[in-house]
């Protein structure tokens, strides 16, 4: 195993212990959050004869949703900044629930936008980034593993959804299945119920412990100053304009635009997901055009669920090895060019066999592509920068995700043909890959520079993982030579401020 970079979170994290029920919590909220939007396509013929509508309108319902989900990143990464993952991915559970049980009785398509679209979506956006982010926070040795697990859990919702959406609807028909389904997504709330928040940190440095006595003098000044009548200067409107994007800055850090790294992760996401869900949407559907029956239909997407299943866990593994996790950004790239080459080769599947192997594939593809999503985002910008960063790349994602399945509804309207829709998202995601390997080798490129350089300029500043945490450890929050200066100008302060008010 490879060694890991040093925790920027101020401890170190468990790597284990009840980080596994955390896992296990999260595999839940994931596999809600991806799934549900794959496996409601099932319902998408019956929806279309009962509001005679196209194929492209009722993509929107499965669009909307998608695109909620990512576009409410920003919220949910402030509400878990402010509130902690456990209450925000609760909360999300009753939305899910809420909005299943409304669209029971909706009686036009622009309802089921809403409620199926929006409240659902937004449920599942506060279900799919706290439990990312937390991960985070209880693993770092075991990261890739974790993040593969956890992301394991949409493939197992995927297989069991689908068969299990089909046998509620031959049975209770589409309202009563949503009544069905918005009792099932409450399980969010238990799932949300895992994720206890992790202790504070127990070690402190002394830059930490400087800053604290800063607030601590200023503080004292301030009501010295108040007792004695003395004026205070009102700040600027520089100051107060600098103070308000520090506040903002504490929820969602926007200097990530400045992070080259992250900024390549960004395009190139960006770019994929415009392929990246409408082969899932139309996989169903396309067997059921072609004469396949239901049932078989349904059962493509168990198969790519079960081969997913397997390839996420695996892949979590094969990052985590020596060889692969210092250049992660390159098997990363690779799985969505993989990804992508899948798609185009599809329209060569005519008959069941055919499309059942490519299921085997695509389900490869995806769980890699999956398993690798946020450890990629986590190994540029670190763990402490990570929910803002999610919270970020989601609603730049969003618009492409809104796109994607409409726009292969409108190929498949207009030329009456499935193969355009899968041509599309293929030369898409292979496009996304190789962009993202170059970019990557480029950046790649410039970190090895600029450690150079850095090294030789000032060859002390660079230390080894193991120098930082001894020295982490040496710097404790007690006596040190360094806070001497702090704690005479404390004592300065509070002698003069006695002396005035003796005067």
């Amino acid at each position: 195993m490879s060694p890991p970079l040093p925790s920027d979170l101020g401890y170190i994290p468990p790597d284990g212990g009840w980080g596994w029920a955390v896992v296990f919590g999260a595999s839940i909220s994931v596999g809600f959050a991806y799934t549900f939007p794959k496996a409601f396509t099932i319902y998408f013929k019956e929806l279309q004869a009962v509001y005679s509508i196209s194929y492209s309108q009722i993509a929107w319902i499965t669009s909307i949703m998608c695109a909620t989900t990512y576009g409410g990143g920003p919220i949910s990464s402030i509400l878990v900044n402010r509130y902690g993952s456990r209450p925000v991915v609760i909360f999300g559970g009753l939305l899910c629930g809420i909005g299943m049980v409304s669209a029971a009785f909706c009686t036009s398509i622009l309802q089921l936008y809403i409620c199926v679209g929006f409240i659902t979506g937004f449920g599942l956006a506060l279900n799919l980034q706290p439990s990312v982010i937390i991960i985070g926070k209880y693993f770092l040795k075991r990261r890739p593993i974790a993040n593969g697990l956890a992301m394991a859990g949409s493939p197992v919702m995927l297989c069991t959804l689908a068969p299990l959406n089909q046998f509620l609807f031959d049975n209770f028909g589409w309202r009563g299945s949503f009544l069905i389904l918005g009792a099932i997504l409450l399980n969010c709330c238990v799932a949300g119920a895992l994720f206890r928040p992790i202790g504070a940190p127990k070690i402190q440095s002394n830059e930490e412990v400087k800053e604290v006595l800063k607030e601590e003098v200023t503080k004292d000044a301030m009501e010295m100053n108040s007792s004695t009548n003395i004026p205070v200067e009102t700040k600027t409107e520089e100051e107060e304009a600098k103070d308000c994007c520090e506040k903002i800055n504490k929820y969602l850090d926007f200097s990530l635009f400045k992070h080259r790294g992250f900024l390549i992760y960004l395009i190139g996401n960006v770019l994929m997901f415009l392929g990246f869900f409408a082969p899932i949407v139309f996989l169903a559907p396309y067997a059921k055009h072609i004469g396949i029956d239901e049932y078989s239909a349904a059962f493509l997407l168990s198969i790519l669920a079960i081969v997913d299943m397997i390839a996420r866990p695996a892949t979590g593994i094969i990052a985590n090895s020596k060889w692969v996790r210092p250049r992660i950004q390159y098997f990363f790239s690779f799985s969505i060019a993989f990804n992508g080459a899948c798609h185009l080769l599809c329209p060569l599947a005519s008959g069941y066999k055919g499309l059942v192997i490519y299921s085997v594939f695509f389900g490869l593809a995806f769980g890699m592509v999956c398993a690798m999503l946020f450890e990629t985002l986590m190994d540029l910008v670190g763990a402490t920068r990570f929910t803002s960063a999610v919270g970020l790349v989601t609603i730049a994602e969003c618009c492409t995700i809104l796109l994607g399945p409409p726009i292969g509804g409108t190929l498949i309207d207009t030329f009456g043909d499935y193969k355009y829709m899968f041509i599309k998202c293929g030369a898409v995601m292979v496009l996304a890959g190789t962009f993202l390997f170059i970019m990557n080798y480029y950046n790649y490129r410039m970190l090895a520079k600029e450690k150079r350089k850095a090294k030789e300029e000032d060859p002390k500043s660079v230390r080894t993982e193991s120098e930082g945490r001894n020295n982490l450890n040496k710097d404790t929050v007690q006596d040190g030579p360094e806070l001497e200066p702090l704690r005479e100008e404390q004592e300065r302060l509070k002698k003069e401020v006695n002396g005035t008010n003796e005067v």
